[in-house]
């Protein structure tokens, strides 16, 4: 099974990149294959509602949105989606939003093509607006009829500067308790 995880840091090697691994170590450990997309940064475009998509169905953005329509790609193929964002204004990442109606309307319009997969929202925050950005992620899981596991506290991680994160114990506790109960249903769903 694999999990793929989409950054939308702009910051490569930031606090959101560190919260995502700290859930693949325990993903490999139970077995699971891992990818991380680097989003962030990238030049994306959001839904025109141009239609192509609806009339195409083949589960592609028809206007030059390369790294969107990798993504969206690499999502129907997975198990498990894992959406990282840090806190923008109380909301998730430009790229992240590009990634949320693009791949929304794309997917729906082909048969929705996300349907029941495992999907899991990480915040990085330095300080307010993490529950509107989760939020807005776990929106987008559940339009998408997928299933959105919990954990111990809401999936976010407390910290300014890359590597602070670390010091927030609460926080990583919370996003090791997600990727295990992430990797418990994902086997569950495969049973």
């Amino acid at each position: 099974m694999k999990i793929l995880a989409i950054n939308g840091s702009p910051r490569r090697n930031g606090n959101t990149s560190i919260l995502i691994e700290e859930m693949f170590k325990i993903f490999q450990t139970e077995g699971f294959e891992t990818e991380m997309i680097q989003l962030g940064n990238k030049p994306v475009h959001g839904c025109t509602a141009c239609g192509v998509c609806k009339e195409k169905q083949d589960g592609k953005c028809h206007i030059k949105n390369d790294h969107l329509n990798l993504c969206i790609e690499k999502m129907v193929k997975a198990d498990g989606i894992i959406i990282g964002s840090p806190v923008y204004f109380a909301d998730v990442t430009p790229e992240i939003k590009a990634l949320i109606d693009v791949a929304g309307y794309v997917t729906r319009a082909s048969g929705h093509l996300l349907k029941r997969k495992v999907g899991a929202g990480v915040i990085a925050v330095r300080r307010g607006g993490a529950l509107h950005a989760f939020e807005t992620i776990n929106n987008f899981f559940l339009i998408n009829q997928m299933i959105v596991p919990g954990s111990s506290y809401w999936n976010f991680a407390i910290g300014r500067d890359p590597g602070d994160v670390l010091n927030d114990a609460e926080g990583m506790q919370s996003i090791r308790t997600l990727a295990d109960n992430m990797s418990w249903l994902l086997k569950k769903v495969q049973e």
